[in-house]
């Protein structure tokens, strides 16, 4: 591989001259103190005065948020506006919390419900897994999670049209991402009513990947590897329930590749979970994966190294591969829908028959949203996203181990 090259090959748009010039004049003023602070206790006190709440909870741990403040600070290498994104996002994080424990010392009955069952879509990045939830989201049995409540899944107010509120800051949430990068919806459209993936909910405890795939943070992703996630679960699931008590359905739809890394945590705190793997030829679905990373980071960062980029996620791909397939080995009564991405392509309504052979017969509803849903996802519709291995300066050599182990699992599913 190359040695730390930036952002420069073909496939990757260049950030809107507005936005270069907002860094470079916001940078240029930091002598007189205008940088933005991302001190944890800066931060808890921004959220305490946002919310007028001070409670975080009991199980509020604050390691993860000083590994992760600490990688920001020490190897992130972010932008001006890099530093107020990421102030205002771990503001809201723990405002959620604060409005999320208010509602639970208020109403105790939120979390002595049931979590509902759970279909745990848990596949690779770039398999299908958006297609996947989005056609499952057309069932009105199945409880998705929205991206307006991800952003948000607690009230932000007490009024009637507080789910509007919901909403709009989401739809400005959009808007934004829309404007700092017009190429990034080509990869993958964050639409603020279509369903979206809940490790944004596991993000309120610091316990996540998404700053990894957001940001450069080597120190806080080796620190999250070897640290218990059981934490991030179990108020994940609280999360849940919070939001299946404003808007009820059967069963949860839950989505993202974080699960892969952990299918032990969701069988634990899950309890009644039927996993979904999506599979994808993995020569093709690791660099489309690295390709948005790259695209994440440069909303944050000038210094985005495709090298480091690729060298760190080919190894963290290998890395929740092993952990899926060693939980598949030692688990093999558990409930499992194998996906292949051609035949979702090709053959949707025949993956969707073999994910309900567990329990009741696909819907009328489901089958009678079908085709309004497969509109409203039209591949491509954002226009094409291109890349390939080389533009990371890897090539087939350079993932043959972790190819071979994912081959050799799959012969298994034959």
């Amino acid at each position: 591989m190359d040695n730390q090259r930036i952002v420069t090959v073909a496939g990757f748009k260049k950030k809107p001259l507005w936005f270069s010039m907002i860094n470079n004049v916001w940078n240029n003023t930091y002598f007189i103190g205008t940088k933005v602070n991302l001190d944890k206790d800066h931060l808890i006190r921004l959220a305490r005065r946002q919310t007028g709440l001070q409670f975080l909870g009991n199980d509020f741990w604050e390691e993860p948020l000083e590994k992760l403040l600490y990688a920001i600070e020490h190897e992130a290498q972010l932008h001006p506006v890099g530093r107020f994104i990421t102030q205002q996002r771990m503001t809201s994080l723990l405002a959620i919390r604060l409005r999320a424990e208010e509602a639970f010392r208020k109403n105790p009955g939120i979390l002595e419900q049931e979590l509902y069952p759970v279909q745990l879509i848990c596949g690779l990045q770039r398999t299908g897994t958006t297609k996947l939830q989005r056609l499952l989201s057309a069932d009105n049995d199945n409880r998705v999670l929205y991206s307006w409540e991800a952003i948000n899944p607690v009230p932000i107010s007490n009024k009637p049209n507080e789910i509007e509120q919901r909403k709009r800051a989401a739809r400005i949430s959009e808007k934004a991402l829309r404007m700092m990068a017009p190429g990034f919806f080509s990869i993958h459209p964050v639409e603020y009513e279509k369903p979206e993936e809940d490790i944004l909910l596991l993000d309120t405890t610091f316990l996540s990947t998404t700053p990894e795939a957001t940001m450069f943070v080597p120190s806080y992703a080796s620190w999250l590897e070897q640290t218990d996630q059981s934490p991030a679960y179990a108020y994940l699931v609280k999360l849940l329930k919070y939001l299946q008590y404003q808007r009820p359905g059967k069963r949860w739809v839950l989505k993202s590749p974080h699960h892969m890394e952990f299918p032990d945590l969701a069988k634990k705190h899950f309890k009644d979970v039927h996993y979904i793997w999506t599979h994808r030829n993995i020569e093709e679905s690791l660099p489309s994966f690295l390709s948005m990373v790259a695209h994440s980071q440069t909303i944050f960062s000038d210094q985005v190294s495709l090298d480091r980029v690729a060298k760190h996620w080919v190894r963290k791909t290998g890395y929740m591969l092993s952990k899926g397939i060693q939980f598949r080995k030692e688990n093999p009564k558990e409930k499992y829908t194998d996906v292949m991405y051609p035949q979702l392509i090709s053959s949707p309504i025949e993956v969707l028959e073999d994910i309900y052979r567990f329990g009741e017969p696909v819907s009328g509803g489901l089958l009678q949203n079908f085709q309004e849903t497969e509109r409203q996802n039209k591949q491509y519709r954002y226009g094409k996203h291109t890349y390939k291995l080389e533009d990371f300066g890897i090539h087939q050599d350079d993932i043959h181990e972790v190819v071979n182990i994912y081959n050799e699992f799959l012969n298994t599913l034959k």
